[in-house]
C-alpha cells in the first residue's frame, strides 16, 4: 500500500443506517455537548414506510447530520437513499460484506445480540 499527503477528512455529524425488508437500526454519532473530544451516539429504529422514513429524516435534521452511511442486501437500500438524497443528505452505500469484515470491530446488529427489532416510528 502506498502512503499520500492526502488530508483525513473527519465528519462530525454522521449516522449509520442498517436496513433490512422491513426495518432500519439508525445510529447518530455526533460531538458530546458537555465532554469536549468525547462523542455521543444515539440508537433508533424506524419501519420502511414513507411516513416513517419521512420522519428519519426530520431526525437526522435536528441532529445536523451530513453524511449517511447505510448498508443492506438485495435492494432494499433504494427507497432510504433516494429519499434521504432528495432530503438533501449526503449518501454513502457501503458493501455489507466489506463493513462486518472490519478488524476489531464486532458485529452489534440486534439479532446478533439476541435482541428482537422494534419499530419506533
Amino acid at each position: 500500500m502506498q502512503e499520500t499527503d492526502e488530508p483525513l477528512e473527519l465528519v462530525e455529524r454522521f449516522a449509520a443506517i442498517d436496513i433490512g425488508k422491513s426495518g432500519l437500526v439508525v445510529c447518530v454519532r455526533a460531538p458530546h455537548d458537555d465532554k469536549p473530544g468525547r462523542r455521543r451516539q444515539e440508537v433508533r429504529e424506524y419501519t420502511t414506510l414513507t411516513t416513517s422514513l419521512l420522519a428519519l429524516a426530520d431526525w437526522l435534521r435536528s441532529h445536523s447530520v451530513t453524511l449517511v452511511a447505510m448498508e443492506a442486501t438485495s435492494d432494499y437500500w433504494k427507497p432510504v437513499y433516494y429519499l434521504l438524497e432528495a432530503e438533501g443528505f449526503t449518501c454513502w452505500l457501503l458493501n455489507a460484506k466489506h463493513v462486518k469484515n472490519v478488524p476489531g470491530r464486532p458485529k452489534t446488529d440486534c439479532e446478533d445480540q439476541g435482541v428482537p427489532p422494534r419499530a419506533v416510528a
